[in-house]
């Protein structure tokens, strides 16, 4: 293969499915495209939009797509080709695979090839019902086309060695939940919540709290202190942008059953005066892909089919009701 940042060319497999589609890094967006071939291979969790229509994403153990920049951007993804492979600032790779309803721009790096179009739409349709309904995980595995497959996740280094040790400590976190899913959050499904947190013993507005506060801590707070960090926000500022950003919600998941990220929140705060910038982006990048990952399987084990009785209603039904 090419090493070139045209020309080459991934596998996109699903094992639990029989189902394996390739896809060319065309060369937009080539800084994302070698980040993404940089870290291959790797497994994770195949999740499904929820609101966006029929795109596949997953959370890639990839620092980097916090914060680099694309050349390309489609201004609307819905007028993106079906089968247009896009890495996104969320630390996600996307696949369109047929209508989308919302716009938003979005950065591509590749396409999957026509003949595997079938193949792709129905490990679409097999991923929604894992999501919505079955909540059997499916794992997703991207790797070099014709190479073995492969994980790791990146365990980032610090000087100082409170950071160096806290590093260490979600590292081994996150790679224990990143293909599993994490038992404080297992449990709090099951309905498994020491705080009593749920009003009158009830357990779905705890879980809808939770993916409330998960998914933007993730991919708004620490995502964008590590972008403020790479683009140079004063130190001064990052750290003062932390305290009121990250304990909060931090605080408000260890009460309702994340009592390991408020543990890791309570460590980072605790260090972080002494942190300069180099391990200061270190620490906040670790950080973001576990909370990325808590993200992915919130998603994933949320009972959305709950409310399977709820469903749009066209403008002229409305009309036939009025």
């Amino acid at each position: 293969m090419p090493e070139t940042s045209s020309g080459r060319h991934i596998e996109i497999a699903w094992p639990d499915l029989g189902i394996t589609v390739t896809a060319e890094l065309d060369g937009r967006n080539a800084e994302l495209a070698d980040a993404l071939w940089e870290a291959l291979p790797y497994q994770s969790l195949q999740g499904h939009a929820l609101v966006a229509g029929q795109h596949l994403y997953h959370a890639a153990p990839i620092p980097s797509l916090l914060h680099l920049s694309a050349s390309t951007r489609i201004a609307d993804r819905r007028e993106a080709p079906d089968g247009t492979v896009f890495c996104s600032a969320l630390q996600h790779l996307g696949i369109k695979y047929g209508t989308l309803t919302e716009p938003m721009p979005a950065s591509p790096v590749g396409r999957i090839r026509q003949e595997d179009m079938p193949a792709l739409l129905e490990a679409g349709q097999a991923v929604w019902d894992s999501v919505y309904s079955t909540k059997k995980p499916i794992l997703v595995e991207v790797r070099k086309a014709g190479t073995e497959g492969g994980h790791r996740i990146p365990h980032l280094t610090a000087a100082d060695p409170d950071a160096k040790r806290l590093l260490h400590d979600v590292h081994t976190a996150t790679e224990r939940a990143w293909l599993s899913a994490p038992q404080e959050l297992a449990d709090l499904h099951e309905g498994v919540i020491p705080s009593g947190a749920g009003s009158f013993e009830t357990v779905l507005p705890t879980l809808l709290f939770v993916n409330g506060e998960t998914r933007p801590l993730g991919y708004a707070t620490y995502g964008g202190l590590v972008r403020a960090a790479v683009q140079g926000m004063p130190m001064d500022s990052l750290r003062h942008m932390t305290r009121l950003l990250v304990g909060l919600p931090a605080e408000f998941l260890g009460y309702c059953g994340l009592e390991q990220l408020w543990s890791f929140t309570q460590r980072f705060l605790t260090c972080l005066d002494q942190l300069d910038r180099d391990d200061f982006l270190s620490v906040v990048s670790q950080l973001a892909l576990y909370v990325n990952c808590l993200g992915g399987w919130n998603l994933h084990l949320y009972p959305w089919d709950a409310g399977d009785h709820l469903r749009q209603l066209r403008p002229n039904e409305l009309v036939r009701q009025s």
